[in-house]
């Protein structure tokens, strides 16, 4: 007896048609899976053909570009594009907003498409992560439509794949997060529902351990009383460490760099950036049951951004332990 899964399209067809909206969006998805694919296929095929090395320019943010940084930026930029419903990009590797149909657009895109770069050379997993908002077409946003940037509660949907598992997350508002996976015709097909754990048997710390010396003395003392009660795990990527944690439950950490020996390395605003990784975990883990907040005890999702490449501290996972720390940097 043969058996189907459920597709990707036709799971995200079914949501359109129950809540009774357009297939704009449909469009839309369809062309990050396909960009999606693209990376991997360039990423699995990397090594073979010389793409896995530095690019030998510095992006916007001081760090070294890869090659398959620009290759993943522009096989992005090239099926959004080809939508035409897509009014602005905002991407890690562009220094500047990127127009691409203001006047018929629908929808803004906010994506990292290679986070984790560093994995790149040694083949381990990275991520191309996304989160989409909506333009004002209805009047439920506030205010004129003004191609302002959103705050992480008024996306619509975030997501991202980790390449190269055939792996890919994604959440709707409202309508929970999701993993799917692709078969043999590289299809993603058998959608699960994620929902964080509620068992503290598996949950786990998730941070650099490396750098806990450097973090405020309050996220010290913090850290140290938790990391008798859970594991340890840390990959180094973002993408890597919350996918774990949306299967096991606890914390993914990135606090401020504030007590480093060289002054110029510390980072009190943060390191991750909110628009494309930190609001697109945010958004994800909410569907999934949980919560995050940046070092004030404020939650990610109602940061309203004054940048594009705006920088924050980060805590996302389990409710229970986002509300505990929370309470402990109020107190």
């Amino acid at each position: 007896m043969l058996q189907f899964e459920q597709t990707f399209r036709n799971f995200l067809l079914r949501h359109q048609e129950k809540h009774n909206r357009t297939y704009h969006f449909l469009i839309l998805m369809d062309a990050i899976v396909t960009a999606a694919k693209r990376i991997e296929l360039y990423y699995r095929t990397g090594a073979l053909k010389g793409h896995l090395g530095v690019a030998g320019s510095i992006n916007v943010h001081g760090e070294n570009v890869m090659q398959m940084d620009e290759f993943a930026h522009q096989i992005v930029l090239h099926y959004l594009t080809q939508t035409e419903r897509v009014i602005q990009v905002v991407s890690e590797e562009s220094e500047d907003i990127i127009d691409l149909n203001k006047n018929g657009g629908r929808y803004f895109v906010y994506f990292d498409p290679l986070d984790g770069s560093s994995n790149v050379a040694h083949g381990l997993p990275v991520g191309f992560m996304f989160g989409i908002s909506k333009r004002n077409l209805d009047g439920n946003i506030q205010g004129p439509e003004d191609f302002h940037l959103r705050a992480g509660r008024e996306y619509i949907a975030a997501g991202m794949f980790v390449i190269p598992t055939g792996m890919f997350t994604m959440a709707l508002r409202d309508a929970g997060c999701w993993r799917f996976h692709s078969d043999e015709t590289a299809t993603y097909v058998k959608p699960v529902r994620m929902v964080l754990p509620e068992s503290t048997k598996k949950w786990e710390l998730s941070f650099n351990a490396g750098n806990i010396n450097t973090f405020s003395e309050k996220i010290q003392t913090w850290i140290k009383e938790k990391i008798p009660q859970y594991n340890f795990r840390y990959i180094g990527a973002l993408a890597g460490d919350f996918h774990r944690l949306l299967a096991n439950g606890g914390i993914f950490m990135y606090p401020a760099i504030v007590n480093h020996p060289n002054p110029k390395e510390n980072r009190p605003q943060g390191k991750l950036r909110l628009l494309y990784e930190a609001n697109v975990v945010a958004f994800m883990c909410k569907e999934a049951g949980g919560d995050a907040i940046d070092e004030t005890g404020t939650r990610i999702l109602d940061i309203q951004p004054q940048k594009h490449h705006q920088r924050t501290t980060l805590y996302v996972g389990s409710k229970p332990l986002i509300e505990d720390l929370a309470k402990f940097l109020k107190s």
